[in-house]
């Protein structure tokens, strides 16, 4: 097992090779466009502030109102390791996400993957948006999430009407 302060060593490492930071502040430009531009053209969606995480995720809520009103939200999810963008339904608290993954449990959801309830699982249903990004066009980037967003979200809403 190695100690911390090789784990620092390695850390600092590939910081002064200057690749972690840029491809770091590339992901976060392109999230922070994404919920501005998602902001801006949805109106009646609360979009929640971004969350930057530890190298493990980056993520914000773009939730419609109905939605907010049970309790639940719409995750827009960079998933650092696998490198691509999620969606996922999720609850405003673990109780609130263990209850709907129960009902959603005895219900047909179509093509999307139902969550398990445990430690460190923070969604209801989760979907892959994009699984291989091209970050060299972040605007068609932008439409590709903004679409299979959408369809996710009117597909969560029929689902639980």
């Amino acid at each position: 097992m190695e100690s911390l302060n090789e784990y620092i060593q390695e850390y600092k490492n590939q910081l002064n090779r200057g690749h972690i930071q840029k491809a770091y502040k590339g992901i976060m430009t392109i999230m922070t466009s994404l919920k501005n531009y998602l902001e801006k053209n949805y109106p009646n969606y609360v979009v929640s502030s971004l969350y930057f995480g530890y190298l493990d995720m980056t993520y914000f809520a773009f939730t419609p109102n109905d939605l907010k009103e049970k309790k639940l939200k719409i995750a827009i999810v960079f998933l650092h390791q696998q490198g691509r963008f999620d969606v996922w339904l999720s609850g405003s608290n673990r109780k609130i996400q263990a209850e709907y993954v129960k009902k959603l449990s005895h219900q047909n959801i179509g093509k999307y993957k139902l969550s398990e309830v445990q430690p460190g699982v923070d969604s209801i249903i989760e979907s892959i948006l994009v699984e291989q990004p091209d970050f060299n066009h972040p605007e068609k980037l932008k439409m590709q999430i903004e679409k299979r967003v959408i369809e996710f979200t009117n597909d969560i809403i029929d689902v639980l009407n």
